[in-house]
């Protein structure tokens, strides 16, 4: 909508205009979700930085003297909340993973390919400030934000944004290079990242550079390189995820202080009306649900609606879910699950292989009726993406097939999304894990995660190490999806059966096998849940955090 639109939708929220002030704030969401989004990268405070950069817009909408100065304003806002977090971090938290790549939800939501697939995956080798600073910068190229209303978000002139903005592009250059790189097959690279756990950081990037600069292999493009800016010219804002929620609570007052301090800030009484209730702490939470947006107010002691109230849908939007309230976001992870539905313990912390002549312990019999999968009786999941749908009673084999030759790197481990019902961990067999020595094993392999000559399979901080066959056991339904992004791998995925997995943990090195299997199963609801999954369903499931203690 043109700038004379906006005066009008501002002043009129200004004014105490509920449908203005729910315009607004739906029509401004998407750009602050995008800036802190991709500031942070999908950091777990996404949420919570885009909901208190809205709460002080909101809160502090009236003591803006010009309408059209709002979208400097708003977005000066969000950047001074992505640098209070950045002061507010501990040192525990510094290691905390990302609930959602951004730059992958990036490159999926708006479909990129080709040397704009590659400029959005660079980010995630950039320093937090340079991240900062491109978050701005890519609006400004794809006509979302001016150089000016850069420049003031950051607090500095024009003629030293442009500077910074000279020199962040001269590194997110650097790291476009390394995403070619990683892409290519340079037998030299391979040895230089055996080691590398698959997280871009500064370091790495410093290394990486390094070799490119002295390798005619990295060196050299198939293809002429297309300056950035011109790449991000026109690109659509990052759409926000279905069902993202927004809660504007405006402090613990009651509403008679409330409207004191409003009205002391030229607050309307049409508009507090619209936001609180008599002598209750004022709350007003906005829902997206499928491009459309609303606003609700309720008690923070008054218990949840019955039903989901349905947004109207704004143009060009996918019509709204009638029928079921919003998905869950990306953000639900186990830990939240456990809250209110305790079962089992997460696996999360890497075990010591046991010995290989130690007999695992008895499995426990659980109730079976069958297991039903959209793959059929044997689902092969090769590529990213690929995804098999479980439903009943019984047991499940997921066997590993990991390719470090093919491309070796950080392995992104798959999810289980979408469930309904309980799954457990109950075995680990195949005669073998995939850390364990492979004497004699063909082309470089020193074990099943790689070895010197081909580089490694590097497993996520805290990852539990995986088997070559890996049994579960479902009451319900879930989604098994390959996340594959670093290292190669694929997944076979089979409906099995108690006797099946008995006879493979039991089978030993009598066989010429490496060793027993290992049983995980208690028999009880305490048995161990797999590391990564939720009952929600992410429109990406690599969103499901990648991190220990989840």
């Amino acid at each position: 909508m043109d700038s004379q639109h906006w005066r009008a939708v501002i002043t009129a929220a200004q004014a105490g205009d509920r449908r203005a002030l729910d315009e607004l704030v739906e029509g401004w969401l998407p750009l602050v979700y995008n800036i802190v989004g991709r500031a942070l990268n999908g950091h777990a405070d996404v949420d919570d930085v885009v909901q208190e950069t809205m709460l002080r817009a909101v809160g502090n909408l009236a003591s803006l003297r010009d309408p059209d100065s709002f979208r400097s304003w708003l977005v000066a806002i969000a950047m001074r909340q992505i640098r209070d977090r950045a002061r507010r971090k501990t040192p525990d938290r510094l290691e905390e993973a990302a609930a959602s790549d951004f730059a992958e939800l990036t490159v999926l939501r708006l479909q990129l390919e080709g040397q704009r697939r590659e400029v959005a995956e660079a980010v995630r080798w950039l320093d937090d400030e340079d991240r900062h600073l491109l978050s701005l910068w890519w609006l400004e190229v794809a006509g979302e934000l001016t150089r000016r209303e850069l420049a003031a978000a950051v607090g500095i002139t024009r003629q030293h944004a442009a500077v910074r903005v000279q020199r962040m592009k001269e590194r997110l250059e650097t790291s476009r290079g390394i995403v070619r790189a990683l892409d290519g097959a340079c037998p030299d690279l391979r040895e230089v990242t055996g080691r590398w756990n698959g997280r871009p950081d500064s370091v790495w990037r410093k290394r990486l550079a390094r070799h490119l600069r002295g390798c005619g292999y990295c060196g050299g493009t198939r293809e002429a390189v297309v300056p950035a800016e011109r790449l991000l010219v026109g690109i659509a804002l990052v759409p926000l995820p279905v069902g993202f929620t927004l809660s504007l609570a405006l402090g613990g007052k009651t509403a008679a202080a409330a409207t004191s301090a409003a009205t002391s800030v030229g607050w309307s009484a049409k508009l507090l009306g619209a936001l609180t209730k008599p002598a209750v702490a004022m709350t007003a939470g906005a829902t997206i649900v499928a491009g459309g947006a609303y606003v609700v107010t309720q008690s923070p002691d008054a218990p949840p609606p019955r039903a989901a109230v349905t947004p109207t849908a704004t143009a060009g939007s996918a019509p709204p879910r009638t029928s079921a309230p919003p998905a869950p976001t990306p953000k639900s992870s186990p830990s939240a699950t456990k809250k209110t539905d305790p079962y089992g313990t997460v696996v999360d912390a890497v075990d010591r292989a046991p010995d290989p002549n130690a007999r695992p312990a008895a499995l426990p019999r659980r109730p079976e009726s069958g297991i039903t999968s959209t793959g059929g009786p044997r689902a092969v999941m090769q590529h990213r993406g690929d995804s098999v749908t479980l439903t009943g009673r019984g047991y499940v084999l997921v066997r590993w097939q990991i390719s470090p030759g093919s491309r070796p790197g950080g392995l992104v481990m798959p999810s289980w999304t979408g469930l309904k019902g309980r799954l457990f961990h109950v075995a680990s067999g195949g005669s073998r894990r995939m850390d364990d020595p492979l004497p004699g094993a063909p082309n470089g392999y020193a074990t099943g995660m790689g070895g010197p000559d081909i580089g490694y399979a590097v497993l996520p901080p805290g990852t539990q190490q995986m088997w070559q066959n890996e049994y579960f056991y479902l009451d319900g339904t879930v989604t098994l999806t390959q996340n594959e992004r670093g290292c190669d791998y694929g997944l076979a995925v089979f409906p099995s059966n108690r006797d099946a997995v008995d006879k493979d943990i039991n089978q030993g090195p009598a066989q010429g096998a490496l060793r027993y299997g290992l049983v995980r199963d208690t028999g009880t609801d305490s048995a161990p849940v797999p590391q990564y999954v939720t009952r929600a369903t992410p429109a990406d499931p690599a969103t499901v955090p990648q991190r220990s203690r989840v």
